[in-house]
């Protein structure tokens, strides 16, 4: 049940994106030939509207076909009126860029629903104290709750996390324990950690971690559409950041995940709730839109980059340089694919 799910949410999110495309490309008037979810040998289709609807054996990705567009030889081109190939470069680009922009939208959605339904965060609930730490010192001990710090009401751990980072000097710590309050003060110290990216830092810490301890989230309307704009925002940066720090070797190629690692967390969110599912749909929805802008010529980004070429320059760029380009393009993707699904092998291995 839970593989089927997970392709089912992949499969969900790659219509998105090319319904973006679809739609876009049906606007600026260029006929649209094919419109497949996957890959490889056909299993079902139909026509309507003016072109064939296409599902595919290998259901891992997807495409649009538009007239006088082929990704496997960009050669080939088409100058009739309802072809992309004369359509402009600004209008072209509109076309690509709708895809990563539905998955954008798609996620915002997404967050939203989640949003509606009340989202589990993590109370301010100590759980284990570091022996010798500034908490363990300052008393502070298992099950208690942080109400406040210096003044400041504290409803979820971030919140108190983000107040210790940035902390200057002593901080003064409302504690409920037990059913009675304590004022308990407490100095951070630079600690050594390890980040999401595993990589070692230094930050402003008292030695605790938390309980797992959680509470729905209530959002007012303001506050729901606050919470998908945050949560699509920080969830692009996030990933922005994983790709730099993967391209510039400060995270080792080893943690680049592939298809097996997306199946196998969409199984894990399923088997925690669907609102799980939904967070996670909401983040790969994300990583398909950031990932699809990159500037290689095999994904939108890279045909972006060639229409933006010929807005600048008023002409197009050479034939022979965008097929050497899309070819180099094919290869690096099909080895990150490759990388991904090594690591993928080597971590069911281990």
């Amino acid at each position: 049940m839970s593989f089927l799910v997970s392709l089912l949410v992949l499969s969900a999110l790659i219509f998105f994106h090319e319904l973006g495309h679809y739609l876009a490309a049906r606007r600026m008037g260029v006929k649209v030939e094919v419109f497949s979810i996957g890959f490889g040998a056909k299993v079902a289709s139909f026509h309507k509207w003016g072109n064939e609807w296409r599902l595919a054996l290998i259901p891992l990705g997807g495409y649009v076909k538009m007239k006088g567009q082929d990704d496997s030889d960009p050669t080939k081109k088409s100058y009739d009126a309802d072809s992309y190939n004369v359509k402009t470069p600004l209008q072209k680009m509109f076309i690509l860029f709708a895809g990563p922009l539905a998955n954008f939208v798609l996620a915002f959605i997404l967050y939203l629903f989640i949003a509606l339904g009340g989202p589990n965060i993590l109370s301010p609930v100590i759980g284990q104290i570091v022996k010798d730490s500034p908490a363990f010192v300052a008393g502070i001990e298992t099950n208690d709750t942080i109400r406040s710090i210096n003044g400041t009401a504290i409803t979820k751990w971030e919140e108190m996390a983000e107040i210790i980072e940035h902390a200057d000097g002593v901080l003064s710590f409302e504690v409920e324990r037990a059913g009675y309050i304590h004022f308990i003060a407490v100095t951070p110290k630079i600690t050594q950690t390890t980040n999401m990216f595993n990589e070692v830092i230094e930050k402003k810490m008292i030695g605790i971690g938390s309980a797992g301890v959680t509470h729905k989230l209530s959002l007012g309307l303001e506050e729901t559409f606050s919470y998908a704009t945050n949560q699509t925002i920080h969830a692009s940066t996030l990933i922005f950041t994983g790709l730099k720090k993967l391209l510039f070797g400060e995270v080792p190629a080893n943690e680049l995940g592939g298809v097996i690692s997306i199946v196998k967390l969409t199984s894990d969110a399923t088997d925690a709730g669907w609102m799980s599912v939904l967070f996670f749909a909401a983040l790969i929805s994300v990583n398909l839109g950031v990932l699809n802008l990159l500037p290689i010529p095999a994904l939108d980004g890279g045909h972006i980059m060639f229409n933006l070429y010929e807005f600048l320059f008023r002409r197009e760029v050479n034939e022979e340089i965008m097929l050497k380009l899309t070819i180099a393009g094919w290869v690096i993707l099909i080895g990150l694919m490759g990388l991904g699904l090594y690591n993928d092998i080597n971590r069911l291995i281990g």
